[in-house]
Formats: structure tokens, C-alpha cells, sequence
């Protein structure tokens, strides 16, 4: 399969998959969202880098000597629905960029990052990708099996903490976290992020 070097060589209505991603060698950093094409945003802001590297540093500290691993954007997720899908490149449409993922399963990884659901998810939410991260994502992570899915929203300084009820494969609004408080994902309860530092 030809290499594409220019993003204005693909057809954007057109549904491609992790194949034809391992192809692609321009400079415009795109995700794979259900075999369509979706342009990530300009690099992030102060902000949103400051608040994502506070972020790591905590949840990096904490699983240091643990068997799971935190990985920080970019670092290619490939996703597909667990109900439906075959374990073969070709048959993964979405390939996403979170901010922040948490991995717990090592035989997710490999050379070009993950394959299959992370644990846990951060999304950092900016004026660009507000719908998508609320939306699009949201069903992909539901769909995939994401176990705890974390949208932070760094203007209103607050985090929305979901986590996937395995009876009924939706996820469950468990908390909303202020600037004031303490968060602690479900999967590591005795991880205390003090929101005061990350905003």
C-alpha cells in the first residue's frame, strides 16, 4: 500500500481503517474515529499542558512499582467494539489520542501502543474537542470497554468521573470534583489527586 505524505490526498467522507493509518506520513496529526478522519486540534495551550502534566506526574508517582503504566498524548489507541470486532488491523476503525491513559493489562502493548481498551482515560477538555470528547468518545470508550473515563474541564476547574457499569456496558455519572476537592478514580481509591495542584 502507497505511503500518503499529504492529507489533502485522502477523501474525508471515506471510511479508513488502522491499515490505511499506518500509511500516512503527514505532518497534521489526525484520530480515527469509527474509520472516519478527525483533525486534532492546534497544539494544546499552557493550560491544558499544565494541567495535563500535573496530571501524569501525580498518577505516575503513584503506580510507580505497579504493574499498570500511565501514557500521556500521543500515544496511539486502537479501539473496537469488544462485541463485534476481530482482533485484526483492518478491522480497527478508531485509533484515538487521549490525554492521559491508564493500562493495567501489559499484553495491550506493543511497538505502536495499545491495542484494546485502556483502564482509565483523562480527557482534557478544550473549546475544539468539548463535543467531541463528550460525545463521540464517550460512546467509543463505552463501546470499548473503558472501565473509568475522567473529563476534566479546565476552565470551570472541575472533573466528571464515569465509570462503566459492566451489567448494563454504559457508563455511570459517579462524581463531579471541584478545584477544592480531592479525586480518587474507583480503580485506585486510595490515590488522592488534590485538584487544588492540578488546576
Amino acid at each position: 500500500m502507497a505511503k500518503i505524505t499529504q492529507l489533502s490526498d485522502l477523501d474525508l467522507d471515506k471510511t479508513y481503517t488502522y491499515a490505511d493509518y499506518l500509511t500516512w506520513r503527514f505532518d497534521e496529526a489526525v484520530e480515527l474515529l469509527r474509520g472516519k478522519i478527525s483533525l486534532m486540534s492546534p497544539a494544546p495551550n499552557f493550560n491544558h499542558q499544565s494541567i495535563s502534566k500535573n496530571l501524569l506526574v501525580e498518577i505516575g508517582f503513584y503506580l510507580k512499582g505497579k504493574p499498570c503504566q500511565v501514557f500521556h498524548a500521543p500515544f496511539d489507541v486502537r479501539l473496537y467494539d469488544r462485541k463485534k470486532s476481530v482482533l485484526a488491523n483492518k478491522d480497527i476503525y478508531t485509533v484515538v489520542q487521549p490525554d492521559l491513559c491508564v493500562i493495567c493489562d501489559a499484553t495491550k502493548l506493543d511497538i505502536r501502543g495499545c491495542l484494546g481498551a485502556p483502564d482509565w482515560i483523562i480527557e482534557i477538555l478544550s473549546k475544539s474537542t468539548a463535543q467531541k470528547d463528550t460525545q463521540t468518545k464517550f460512546q467509543l470508550y463505552q463501546e470499548a470497554g473503558v472501565k473509568e473515563y475522567w473529563l476534566v474541564y479546565p476552565y470551570e476547574a472541575t472533573v466528571s468521573q464515569f465509570v462503566l457499569d459492566e451489567s448494563e456496558e454504559k457508563y455511570q455519572l459517579v462524581k463531579m470534583f471541584s478545584r477544592q476537592d480531592k479525586a480518587s478514580p474507583l480503580l485506585f481509591p486510595e490515590l488522592s489527586i488534590d485538584l487544588q495542584e492540578v488546576f
